[in-house]
């Protein structure tokens, strides 16, 4: 078998496919499907094709995905959103741009509970930006801040990324995960909070001053317990070895229904629409998953990732270079491709050169290559964050581009601290031993 055919074959027409529009999970199929063919005699392809793809979905921590992603779409359409803002809006209020920073604060919070940056950004930019508009706030200006802040969730936990990752690398520590997501994400939304400073006294944006009585306080902090103690339950659960992910996942769609009952923010036709919309994501992630699975498995099958590891090696042994090589390939990959299909795509090629090569815990390694997709989220030319963010901003995507500059600046620097200061993402998981 020859390597370099195999990768000739696979990678080249799965970057054709793409730029020629194929929908992604049929460019892998295909490419996939072309790349056994030089593999496997042809009464074995489809058996073995088959047999990838099954076993790539069958996992009992896979069910944890579609059960987050439904918590978080009944917490999205059950109006937990505006509890947090108005909780975010109450701490926010005394600093110059006091609505953007509610904003930054609203996505880290929604954030730890929908695990989208896509429902973030559409839940809390939908509901700030009227207000924002009415303040005086130029539209593109708030709708950058909303974007950059949305893909938070993608690193504070319960997140599904974090958990496919763990999927997709052979079992790494969803807990020692969940952990390592927690200061990194916390970074990211700080440093898009020290932006917004900076420009809302540069553009001389408004405090908003609270007029509300203690008791009125009082009443936003204890409307917005219940949604947070979501996060308390199920990071508990799991870091305490109560229950795994994936029964943690099942227990925040019971608790995010119970709550929006509380409330009494949903309904049938609501409960019905939240399940289809689960459903018909589930099934392009599960899609994904399955064919993913099958070119993961031919590229570890014709050695591609020691073929890709060698040739980094040629070109430099040092650890820095390295990885800042491999920032810059993730960087360039999100700008162009979903997170999703970038984890289950390049986690086995990359991976072992960080981990196997130089030493990199593989919690690092994940929470870097998330860290470094969540920004690909908010960058041209796909994007989804960014065009999610400038619709419900009703404004153009040129108009948010230069404010969005100097905030893919600062989270660069801490990209970097993600990088190259391990205790950065493994100080909490070596603290709870995960």
């Amino acid at each position: 078998m020859d390597t370099n055919l195999v990768a000739g074959i696979l990678l080249p027409l799965f970057v054709i496919l793409m730029l020629c529009g194929m929908p992604i999970a049929v460019a892998i199929g295909l490419s996939s499907l072309a790349a056994i063919t030089v593999i496997l005699p042809y009464d074995l392809i489809f058996f073995q094709g088959a047999q990838q793809m099954f076993g790539g979905i069958n996992s009992f921590g896979m069910l944890a995905v579609p059960f987050f992603m439904l918590a978080g779409n009944i917490m999205n359409h059950g109006g937990i959103a505006r509890k947090l803002i108005n909780l975010a809006l109450m701490f926010g209020g005394r600093m110059p741009g006091a609505l953007a920073h509610a904003n930054v604060m609203g996505n880290m919070l929604f954030g730890t509970l929908s695990g989208s940056g896509m429902a973030c950004t559409a839940a809390i930019g939908g509901t700030m930006a009227p207000i924002q508009k009415e303040k005086g706030y130029d539209p593109a200006f708030s709708a950058a801040i909303n974007i950059a802040s949305g893909p938070v969730g993608m690193l504070i936990p319960p997140s599904g990324l974090l958990i496919l990752f763990s999927i997709v690398s052979g079992g790494v520590s969803v807990a020692g995960l969940f952990m390592g997501g927690w200061i990194p994400g916390l970074l990211w939304g700080f440093a898009v909070m020290l932006v917004a400073y900076f420009m809302a006294k540069r553009y001389n944006l408004p405090t908003e001053e609270s007029d509300l009585t203690f008791g009125q306080k009082m009443k936003v902090v204890l409307d917005s317990i219940p949604a947070l103690m979501l996060i308390v339950i199920v990071m508990g659960g799991i870091v305490g070895g109560v229950f795994t992910a994936t029964e943690g996942a099942a227990i925040a769609v019971v608790y995010s229904l119970l709550l929006s009952l509380y409330y009494g923010t949903i309904n049938r036709k609501m409960l019905i629409s939240t399940l289809t919309d689960t459903a018909v994501t589930t099934g392009v992630i599960l899609f994904l998953v399955a064919v993913s699975s099958l070119m993961s498995w031919i590229m570890a099958y014709a050695q591609i990732p020691e073929m890709i590891g060698n040739f980094l090696l040629t070109v430099t042994d040092n650890k820095i270079i390295l990885l800042l090589i491999i920032n810059v390939a993730l960087l360039v990959l999100g700008t162009f491709m979903d997170a999703t299909p970038a984890i289950l795509i390049f986690t086995p090629i990359l991976m072992p050169i960080a981990t196997q090569m130089f030493g990199m815990d593989p919690i690092q390694f994940g929470v870097m290559m998330i860290f470094n997709l969540g920004i690909g989220n908010i960058t041209p030319p796909v994007g989804c964050v960014l065009f999610v963010g400038a619709a419900v901003g009703e404004t153009k995507i040129e108009k948010v581009l230069p404010y969005l500059t100097p905030v893919f600046l600062v989270l660069l620097l801490v990209l970097a601290l993600v990088t190259y200061v391990p205790a950065v993402t493994l100080f909490l998981p070596n603290l709870f031993g995960v």
